[in-house]
């Protein structure tokens, strides 16, 4: 028998996200086979911890969120176990599960394949004229330097370009968690998901190192920092893979057209105006704006790799509208409208997922 009611999204739902990440498992495999190299998640940051990392937060803010109902609902004298139940049904709970499984398995073939990108030729030069073509003659990244210094600006852009893994995981995990109706959630999800795979797209139709590596002497004079200790590093890891890419330890990351912290950042910020959240959206349009002066300030991007960015969120964002709600509509208004089809009633106290 078919599967109703709340069910019946759980697995709608599931069959979009798991849809994609078996085609581009799929990708990954023919790649590994190609090259005849394994898949890899060194001592586990891509795969294992990540998830388990991701799937922690979930609980505590699972806890969090209860404890914050059960408080409102002793206000409001409603049973309280009945208000948890409500909110966080055997359906609901299977869909934050499945969504953050799906997605890390997304993300992992992504790195793989990223690290396979080692093999293509780089097009840094092509990319580096382009930019002092925009910036008639200069290097956009010097002419940063000059404005904001190389000292403290330094370590305020560090922190900024680092704490972009953190914000993607918050606004991943949030949403699941915050949204009144998961499918909302997967609104989030499915867009940082297709972010990720668009950007893969472009690793390959583009390969490039970035500034840091195609011109070095012009990074020389920043202050030392974390990302210069990162980038000394990626540069050693892709030697490595070079000169021995069957070795269990092989493992690189560095592409950078597009740039995937400009364009999962803005993909974020998108989802976030579509949810209608105006002040959020305020903070994260200026942390986008530190962090595209971030990747061009130390080299790690170039400027076509920050617009090919913005490019691929308005295209995940896009394709995930799509995916929810079908090839409905075009209009950006449709975007929180990913419910078009009428859902059977649930009965009370058991809200849609």
């Amino acid at each position: 028998m078919a599967p109703t009611g709340p069910w019946r999204e759980v697995l709608r739902l599931s069959v979009i996200l798991w849809g994609m990440a078996l085609v581009f498992a799929l990708v990954t495999f023919a790649r590994s086979a190609a090259l005849d190299i394994p898949l890899r998640d060194p001592s586990g940051s891509i795969g294992r911890r990540r998830l388990l990392n991701a799937a922690e937060i979930a609980v505590i803010a699972i806890a969090l969120d209860c404890l914050v109902r059960a408080v409102l609902a002793r206000r409001a004298r409603r049973p309280v176990l009945a208000t948890l139940r409500a909110r966080w049904n055997a359906a609901r709970l299977t869909l934050v599960a499945s969504g953050l499984l799906g997605y890390h398995a997304i993300y992992f073939c992504y790195r793989n394949l990223k690290s396979w990108d080692t093999f293509n030729s780089p097009r840094d030069d092509d990319l580096l004229a382009l930019d002092k073509a925009i910036f008639l003659g200069h290097h956009p990244a010097v002419l940063l330097h000059d404005l904001l210094g190389r000292g403290d600006a330094a370590d305020v852009l560090a922190t900024v370009y680092r704490s972009f893994t953190y914000v993607i995981v918050a606004a991943v995990v949030g949403a699941l968690v915050l949204m009144p109706r998961i499918r909302q959630s997967y609104l989030m999800l499915l867009s940082a998901a297709w972010a990720w795979i668009i950007g893969l797209a472009g690793y390959y139709l583009v390969p490039s190192l970035g500034p840091f590596a195609a011109a070095p002497q012009e990074f020389a004079g920043l202050r030392h920092t974390a990302i210069t200790s990162s980038q000394a590093g990626y540069l050693v890891e892709r030697a490595q893979m070079l000169r021995d890419p069957q070795h269990p330890d092989s493992f690189q990351s560095i592409s950078a057209f597009p740039s995937l912290h400009v364009g999962v950042t803005t993909t974020v910020l998108l989802v976030v105006l579509a949810y209608g959240w105006r002040r959020l959206g305020a903070v994260l349009a200026v942390f986008l704006a530190a962090t595209v002066t971030a990747t061009i300030y130390f080299g790690w991007h170039f400027v076509s790799d920050d617009i090919a960015g913005v490019l691929l969120a308005l295209t995940s964002v896009t394709l995930a509208r799509w995916s929810l709600a079908g090839f409905r509509s075009l209009r950006w208004d449709a975007v929180t409208s990913i419910d078009p089809s009428p859902v059977p009633a649930v009965p009370t106290g058991t809200p849609a997922p």
